[in-house]
């Protein structure tokens, strides 16, 4: 018997918990006017989705509720859009089951 069940990315992302480090996010975002399509992709690419579109059109992160799997470090960090770095021991994500 086979249930069909979706089960979105976000019900599972719920689960996990951000201990947050105040005043040293693990990722930044260059300063820029315009968007490189780096920074683009990583609206899209970013599983936890921590990447939006500002007012002036401008990507920005919420560091809060990444889940350090390194695709935006794949993707920007060789042009210069982003510095990624492992957060502080006992910071980041903390995940629930495993």
């Amino acid at each position: 018997m086979s249930t069909d069940v979706a089960v979105r990315v976000e019900d599972k992302l719920f689960y996990n918990r951000y201990q947050v480090d105040p005043g040293r996010a693990h990722i930044k975002v260059r300063p820029h006017t315009t968007p490189t399509p780096q920074l683009k992709a990583l609206l899209k690419a970013c599983p936890a989705r921590c990447y939006e579109l500002n007012d002036k059109g401008q990507v920005e992160i919420t560091v809060d509720g990444c889940i350090e799997c390194g695709t935006c470090r794949v993707i920007g960090e060789a042009s210069g859009d982003i510095e990624w770095s492992y957060p502080r021991g006992g910071y980041g994500v903390l995940f629930k089951f495993g």
